[in-house]
């Protein structure tokens, strides 16, 4: 991890660009992922925004042209634990589900801030969530031409409301059973790298004594 002083603070960057990812069908191609599949998470991101100028189109067949740029790599300034006038840079990778250095897939654990401080109890509004696309995409449909930077990350599900358990400090999760765990966001709702431990059966913790860095104000 970079560590820099906050003096410069640094900006969310995409880093590793991908070859042959110019449109959403190549992008879905790339990472193996079916177009169908990410096109409705893309729409049910849409719709919820209000009408504007930077607006994507919510026609599938209009988004379909628009131009996309595929990314590897997202670089995330944290707030250093210790030190707090100094940023540690956060590197979290993804692959889609195509494999990583001729190794399985890779998508990085992240923090996901989806709510406000009161909702997901001890978690306050952020979520846990892998990485698995990267992606810019430009609306050149309008005159503001404004690009989009986001993020395709499966969600996990807080268990116990997501409070932690003070014995063990642990912040368990699991798959989402109503199938809707796919979600498109901002890469700026992305807010570190999570540490998350396997437990059992699609089941994950977050341990507080790992990850003091994700959920320091609970503390």
């Amino acid at each position: 991890m970079l560590t820099v002083p906050s003096h410069s603070i640094p900006c969310l960057v995409l880093k590793g660009r991908m070859k042959n990812t110019s449109m959403l069908t190549e992008l879905c191609t790339a990472l193996d992922i079916h177009y169908s599949n990410i096109m409705e998470v893309i729409l049910r991101f849409i719709r919820p925004s209000a009408a504007d100028d930077r607006r994507l189109p919510a026609d599938p067949a209009e988004l379909r042209v628009l131009p996309v740029e595929g990314f590897a790599r997202l670089e995330i300034p944290v707030p250093d634990f210790q030190e707090t006038d100094r940023f540690l840079i956060h590197r979290a990778r993804c692959s889609g589900t195509k494999a990583f250095r001729n190794r399985g897939s890779r998508s990085d654990w992240v923090s996901v801030q989806t709510g406000g401080e009161a909702n997901y109890g001890d978690l306050r509004g952020r979520m846990v969530a892998r990485l698995l696309v990267l992606f810019k995409i430009r609306n050149i449909l309008s005159e503001a031409a404004a690009v989009h930077r986001l993020a395709l990350v499966p969600i996990l599900n807080p268990i116990n409301g997501g409070r932690f358990h003070i014995p063990s400090g642990d912040i368990p999760f699991g798959n989402r059973v109503n199938g809707r765990d796919m979600r498109i966001v901002s890469i700026g709702a992305v807010i570190g790298q999570a540490q998350v431990i396997p437990s059992g059966e699609k089941q994950w913790i977050v341990n507080h004594r790992i990850d003091l860095r994700m959920f320091n104000e609970i503390y």
